[in-house]
This record gives structure tokens, C-alpha cells and sequence, in this order.
């Protein structure tokens, strides 16, 4: 793949996550929070089956695992799994290895979602938490889900949607030219390269979070911290400016609401969905695509 075809640069990816591997835990309270709601879903693997059926997975995929905290409560709840954590940080991962101990580990794995060194048909789960926004081709991730996972095996994954940052998009745009948040597909689109792949039964759901800073400077280290730095092949390579953030941050400033903070708000999109069986057609585009209607999807707004 060649980086400057891409939308993102996945070296400057890795760098800034690797970075911020020691710090990322005191920093991702919001991540956390989607990776304990997207758990929740896992209860639809016990769901799916009839009681005749019912097993325990035998191979569990923590993909884009950060910390890997989801690694280890998967190790938790399946205890004869084999579970993998793969990240493309490896930093990330030597703070995952915290997370497995002497007691119940799991193998750690740095790789590229968009390249899974797995073979086909090998997994019974895939758990991918708020990692698929880095990625440009999202039918091409999913088809490379599709291709390690067994048939039936069960897909759950998050991302961020379009609303995510529009504060800080807005202010940005009337400060500098050139772009410094990362375009976020909506949740259309997210269905659609769901069933592009193939899969099965997709079930989609958005949160929306508001989060609130003291000003921007405060949010931007929050970024940071979190690894979530611009990205984008088209991003200034150079520092902003004091000029440019100041003009930023004085049109962020109307915003401040009354208890004195500024908001960021944070749209979340949720999907669970299953490997087709053998021999199922990736469909092409337009081809059996059915849009998923954003109105018949539920909203629940959450201050955090």
C-alpha cells in the first residue's frame, strides 16, 4: 500500500500512539467507557446460539487492543480461549502485557488491522474498539475480518462517527486551510461496508458524549495523551502557530457554556454483526447494498 494514496500517514499513526502508550490509560476514560458498552454485546454470542449449541469461542481477536483491557476481560469470562491482542503500536502492547500477568495470559501480536497475519477462518470473535476511524478502506478492513473469522463467528466493533470533534473541525476551519480532524464515516456508510464484506445481520446503535475542557489548549493535550493527534496525509507538517491556534481558540470561545467550559462532543458508533457462511459473495457496490435509514437508528445522548 502506498502511504501518500491514503488519507492517513499510518507511520505518523503508529508513532503517536506508541508515544502515548504509558500515559494512554489516564487518558481514555471515554475510550474505555465505548469498550465496556461494546462489551456488553458479547451477550449476544450466548443469544445467537440455541442451548443445544452453546460453547465457549475457542479463538478471541482483541484487535487494536491499546492496553488491552478488553483482551483480559475476554480472558476472564472465556478461560480455555486462546486470545490475541494485536496493535499496531508496540509500545501499546508491553503495557497489554500488564494487563495479562503470570496467571491468564494472552498472546500479544503488533500488526496492521488493514493486514491481519491470521489465518482464514481462525476466529470465533473479533472485538475492534474505536480503531477503525484510522482506516480509509473500511469494506477492505471488514473483508479482512470476514476472511480470519469463522463462519458465524461473531464481529464486534465501534468508530467514531461525523459529529465527533465538530467544535473543534469548526474552529479550526476558520483559523487554518488546511484540515485538522479527521473525516469520520457516518453510520450509513458504516452499514453498508459492513454488508459490502458480506457480514451478516448487522445490528448498528450511536451514542453521542459531550465532553467539556477548561479551553483548548487543555483538550488538545487531551488528544494528545490519547494518541488521537492529526493524522491526515494533507495536515500541516509544520507546529500551528500561535497566530492560528489563538484564532482557533477565540472562535471556540463562544461556545463556553455557562458553568464556564467549552464542549467537545463525541459521536460513537456501535455494530455487532456474523461471518457469512462458506462460499458467500463479497458484494460489489451496488449490489444487494442495503443502506442502513440513519432515523431507524437510536440515539442515546449522554453527558459525560
Amino acid at each position: 500500500m502506498h502511504e501518500l494514496m491514503t488519507t492517513f500517514d499510518h507511520r505518523h499513526i503508529r508513532r503517536a500512539f506508541s508515544r502515548s502508550a504509558a500515559g494512554y490509560d489516564a487518558a481514555a476514560a471515554l475510550q474505555h467507557e465505548v469498550e465496556k458498552r461494546l462489551m456488553e454485546s458479547l451477550d449476544y454470542l450466548a443469544l445467537r446460539q440455541g442451548e443445544s449449541e452453546r460453547r465457549d469461542p475457542r479463538v478471541v481477536l482483541d484487535v487494536g487492543c491499546g492496553p488491552a483491557h478488553a483482551a483480559a476481560a475476554m480472558r476472564k469470562r472465556w478461560p480455555r480461549a486462546q486470545v490475541v491482542a494485536l496493535d499496531l503500536a508496540l509500545p501499546m502492547l508491553r503495557e497489554a502485557k500488564k494487563q495479562a500477568g503470570w496467571w491468564k495470559p494472552f498472546a500479544r501480536v503488533c500488526a496492521d488491522l488493514r493486514a491481519l497475519p491470521l489465518a482464514e477462518a481462525s476466529a470465533d470473535v473479533l472485538f475492534c474498539n474505536l480503531s477503525l476511524q484510522w482506516v480509509d478502506d473500511l469494506p477492505a478492513a471488514f473483508a479482512g475480518f470476514r476472511r480470519v473469522l469463522k463462519p458465524g463467528g461473531l464481529l464486534l466493533c465501534s468508530t467514531f462517527g461525523p459529529e465527533t470533534l465538530q467544535e473543534l473541525r469548526d474552529a479550526f476551519a476558520q483559523a487554518d486551510a488546511v484540515p485538522h480532524v479527521s473525516p469520520f464515516p457516518p453510520i450509513a456508510q458504516f452499514g453498508d461496508a459492513l454488508m459490502m464484506a458480506g457480514f451478516r445481520d448487522p445490528v448498528l446503535d450511536r451514542d453521542r458524549f459531550t465532553l467539556t475542557y477548561d479551553d483548548l489548549s487543555a483538550l488538545m493535550r487531551e488528544l494528545r495523551a490519547m494518541g488521537a493527534t492529526n493524522a491526515l496525509q494533507q495536515r500541516r507538517h509544520t507546529l500551528t502557530g500561535r497566530a492560528r491556534f489563538a484564532a482557533a481558540a477565540a472562535a471556540y470561545e463562544p461556545l463556553r457554556s455557562a458553568d464556564g467550559k467549552l464542549p467537545s462532543t463525541w459521536e460513537v458508533i456501535y455494530a455487532h454483526a456474523w461471518a457469512p457462511p462458506p462460499g458467500a459473495p463479497i458484494r460489489g457496490q451496488g449490489e444487494d447494498i442495503a443502506a442502513v435509514p440513519v432515523s431507524a437508528i437510536p440515539i442515546r445522548r449522554r453527558e459525560t
